[in-house]
C-alpha cells in the first residue's frame, strides 16, 4: 500500500526537492525552465534562502517516500528577513548571481536584479501584515486539500510566535492561485503601482 502524503517539518535534505518544486511552478504557476534555463536562479529567490534563513517556518509536503512534492516557506517578520536576507544570503550566491551592472537583457538578468534588491519587498502598506509566505505544489498535488492543509500549518506556526496576519505577492495573471487564496479567506491590499503583482493578506487567526 502507497503511503499517504503527509507534511512535516522541512530537513536540510529537502532542498533539491524544494527547488525542483519552486523551478516546475515558478512560472505563473507552471514551467519555468524554458524562461529560466539555469535552474538555480528561482529558488536562490523565491525557495532557499527562506529555508536556510528561518528553516523553522519552512514545511514540505512529503509524497510519502521522503520526497518533497509542495512546501509552504516564509518570514515572521519582513523587514527582519530583508536585513538578513542583504546580510546574510546575497553574499553566498552573489559569487554565482553578480549584481548586474547594467539593464537586464533577459528575464533571468531581470530576476538577478530582483535578487540584489530585497529591500522591494518592505512596502508601508503592508506593515499590519509582517509575516510573508511562498506556498507551491506539483500539479498532481494540487487541488487535494494538501495546499489548504500546508497553508494551516504555516498559520498556525505564526500564531505560536504571536505573529497577528500574514501577505503574499502573486503573479494578478494566475488566477487560479488567487482563487485558492480568496478561499482561504485572503483578501486584497491596496498597494500603489503594484506592477504584476496583487497583494493579499489576512489574519493568522483560524478561520471560523
Amino acid at each position: 500500500m502507497r503511503p499517504e502524503p503527509r507534511i512535516r517539518p522541512y530537513r536540510p535534505t529537502d532542498r533539491a526537492g524544494v527547488a525542483a518544486v519552486c523551478v516546475l511552478t515558478a512560472l505563473d504557476g507552471g514551467d519555468s525552465r524554458e524562461r529560466y534555463p539555469d535552474e538555480e536562479l528561482m529558488p536562490s529567490l523565491f525557495a532557499a534562502p527562506y529555508c536556510h534563513l528561518e528553516p523553522e517556518l519552512a514545511f514540505v509536503l512529503d509524497d510519502g517516500s521522503g520526497r518533497a512534492v509542495g512546501y509552504v516557506v516564509g518570514t515572521a517578520d519582513t523587514r527582519r528577513f530583508v536585513k538578513d536576507f542583504r546580510e546574510t544570503w546575497i553574499p553566498r550566491v552573489a559569487r554565482r548571481y553578480p549584481e548586474p551592472v547594467t539593464e537586464p537583457r533577459d528575464p533571468g538578468e531581470e530576476m538577478i536584479r530582483l535578487l540584489h534588491t530585497p529591500e522591494r519587498m518592505i512596502l508601508p502598506e503592508l506593515d499590519a501584515y509582517p509575516a510573508h509566505l511562498h506556498i507551491d505544489l506539483l500539479p498532481d498535488y494540487q487541488r487535494r486539500g494538501f495546499g489548504r492543509k500546508l497553508m494551516e500549518t504555516f498559520l498556525a506556526a505564526l500564531a505560536d510566535r504571536g505573529v497577528p496576519a500574514v501577505h503574499l505577492g502573486m503573479v494578478t495573471a494566475n488566477t487560479a492561485a488567487r482563487a485558492f487564496y480568496d478561499r482561504l479567506g485572503f483578501h486584497e491590499i491596496p498597494v500603489p503601482d503594484p506592477g504584476p503583482l496583487t497583494y493579499l493578506g489576512r489574519s493568522t487567526a483560524a478561520a471560523g
